[in-house]
């Protein structure tokens, strides 16, 4: 082999295509820009433009607003708490709270708190320390000889206490 001979793949090398060079080039005339007038030039901003009536995202009502305060909680159910318990990807008889439902994959990310929901059952006997609990969750966790800990959402460093 010499250096001469060193050659890039056919085909992995795509040339640009010149356009607006007659119309036997197939770009021709408009150059794939379709007709004339403002979306033939460049730096065209018409999404939502009506013609000068006043567009409809403007028309319609402003509803509703985002509270800046609300805590977002990663929801889990009974029996995928179980289906865990069962696989052996969480200890039955360690305390299961959000850090060990992370570390075990059963929950992505522990967000503002674990929320313990009651769909499904639980047959372990179970010690839970979450942020929130449905009345049939803990109703659930009791009857199989378990208990629930419901701790404080996390607060943030400038909110005062």
């Amino acid at each position: 082999m010499k250096l001469s001979d060193i050659a890039d793949n056919a085909g992995s090398r795509k040339k640009r295509m010149r356009v607006g060079r007659g119309i036997g080039s197939g770009k021709g005339k408009q150059a794939g820009r379709g007709g004339k007038g403002q979306t033939a030039r460049s730096g065209v901003r018409i999404k939502g433009f009506e013609g000068g009536q006043m567009p409809l995202h403007r028309r319609l009502p402003k509803r509703g607003f985002a509270n800046i305060f609300r805590l977002e909680f990663a929801e889990i159910n009974l029996d995928r708490l179980q289906a865990a318990i069962d696989a052996k990807t969480v200890d039955a008889k360690g305390t299961i709270n959000a850090e060990s439902l992370v570390k075990s994959g059963v929950v992505r990310r522990a967000k503002d708190g674990v929320r313990l929901l009651g769909r499904g059952e639980i047959k372990a006997k179970l010690t839970i320390e979450v942020h929130g609990a449905s009345k049939s969750a803990i109703a659930a966790v009791e009857k199989a000889g378990g208990t629930v800990k419901i701790l404080a959402p996390k607060k943030d460093e400038g909110e005062a206490a």
